[in-house]
């Protein structure tokens, strides 16, 4: 039988659900396990929080190949989760070797980084999309883990918030920046989900299963829709919701220019459930009619 995920509210049940000590700080926490012995003793298969969860491993391995030749990111990797995501199970038990960042979002309330730490894509994605980190990068990130670690265990006084809220600021920017660029070192490997990408969008639509979604994509590829989109972005300049209503607006003119088809009738074929939506769509993306579109060809 599927045990439910243990829910937790407040950062001390999340420390007590994974055996560690209890934190400094009702709000935010940062776990050792590279300079301290910690020993992970969690019970449930699972676990979602209202936490951010910011964590970096020195298991997380991968050599990239691009070209001929390999960039070699073996030295550890950061993983996120976001309030309400599972982050944890029963496999995590044992010896732990990292650093976990915990942050109630409460404590960045009032920060501009409250909002903004909702635009990272990087939340969202799934553990085999790890953020790989090269030596330099790995001495960044760790240099300011210790430097959170440290300002924890300061007594708090009136700086203390600020000067934690700019650091992991600092912390969510260079992990923006390494994503950029693990998303340009593994350009070749993406051009190949590109391809396959376009084979799923013209197959699923050519076959009238309707209008795919980006999620739907994602299962296909393998990859999180979050991944998905943010690695478009890089190589094409646009998201996959995008690239879903380019393959739709392609075939529309097929239509348009090979068929007697109604605009109604292509619109039912494409998946759309009224025709005003794909002539909005058209006109959105084109600026002409479907109907001015195919006047045009007469």
């Amino acid at each position: 039988m599927v045990t439910q995920p243990q829910r937790m509210n407040s950062l001390s049940e999340v420390h007590a659900a994974f055996g560690l000590p209890k934190p400094l700080h009702p709000l935010i926490s940062i776990v050792d396990g590279i300079n301290n012995d910690i020993e992970v003793t969690f019970s449930s298969d699972s676990l979602i929080s209202s936490l951010y969860k910011i964590t970096y491993t020195d298991k997380t391995k991968g050599k990239i190949k691009y070209g001929q030749g390999y960039y070699d990111f073996d030295e550890g990797g950061l993983l996120f989760a976001a309030p309400n995501q599972l982050m944890g199970g029963s496999e995590h038990n044992g010896p732990y070797s990292g650093y976990s960042l915990f942050i109630h979002p409460d404590f960045l309330l009032g920060y501009p980084l409250a909002k903004k730490i909702k635009q990272y894509g990087f939340f969202s994605y799934a553990t085999n999309e790890a953020l790989h980190l090269s030596e330099a990068e790995r001495n960044t990130i760790i240099t300011i883990l210790k430097g959170i670690e440290a300002e924890l265990l300061l007594p708090i006084d009136d700086f203390s918030q600020e000067v934690l809220v700019t650091q992991i600021a600092l912390l969510l920017n260079y992990s923006n920046r390494y994503y950029k660029r693990q998303f340009i070192t593994r350009k070749a490997v993406n051009a190949g989900l590109l391809e396959k990408m376009e084979a799923v969008l013209d197959d699923y639509i050519s076959n009238e299963k309707g209008i795919p979604t980006v999620q739907y994509l994602a299962e296909q590829l393998t990859v999180s829709p979050s991944y998905l989109s943010d690695m478009l972005r890089i190589l094409t300049g646009e998201n996959a919701q995008h690239h879903i209503h380019e393959k739709l607006i392609e075939k529309a003119k097929e239509q348009l220019t090979t068929t007697d088809l109604s605009v109604a009738e292509i619109a039912y074929k494409l998946g759309f459930e009224h025709a005003q939506s794909l002539s909005r769509l058209f006109k959105v993306k084109t600026n002409i009619t479907p109907v001015a579109f195919r006047a045009s060809f007469s």
